[in-house]
């Protein structure tokens, strides 16, 4: 067993789950969406992009691409979530801005969801030497 490729699983599929975490919930309602979920979705996915990098196959670059993408779109939900809570005055997240948050996270959702089926589509066609 391979204990990189263990740790560069474990860092995607963990990615995906807790940024699927934090999307789930009524688009508009702050409660339902976890400030801690969002940051721990945020670091996780910048771990992954981390591991990413030393791969120098197509499959890598492609990887990296979609860790990349997920990585711009929470650290933007992060910001915008950021910018509402502290600088707005309306003393917190308004359904509007929630949305927001919860849409740019629906599209690293989906760059996480591309990198796991390029991880489980590498792993079936792995042939073992």
């Amino acid at each position: 067993m391979n204990l990189e490729k263990v740790v560069f699983g474990f860092f995607v599929v963990l990615a995906a789950t807790l940024n699927f975490g934090f999307f789930i919930g009524d688009l508009g309602d702050p409660q339902m969406h976890s400030v801690y979920e969002l940051f721990a979705a945020v670091v996780v996915n910048l771990v992954a992009t981390v591991l990413k990098f030393g791969d120098r196959t197509q499959m890598g670059a492609v990887h990296l691409a979609t860790s990349l993408v997920a990585s711009l779109q929470l650290l933007a939900a992060a910001v915008v979530w950021t910018y509402a809570a502290n600088v707005l005055t309306n003393g917190g997240l308004s359904p509007t801005q929630t949305a927001t948050v919860v849409s740019l996270s629906g599209g690293a959702l989906f760059a996480n969801i591309v990198s796991v089926v390029l991880l489980v589509v590498e792993t079936v066609s792995f042939q073992r030497r």
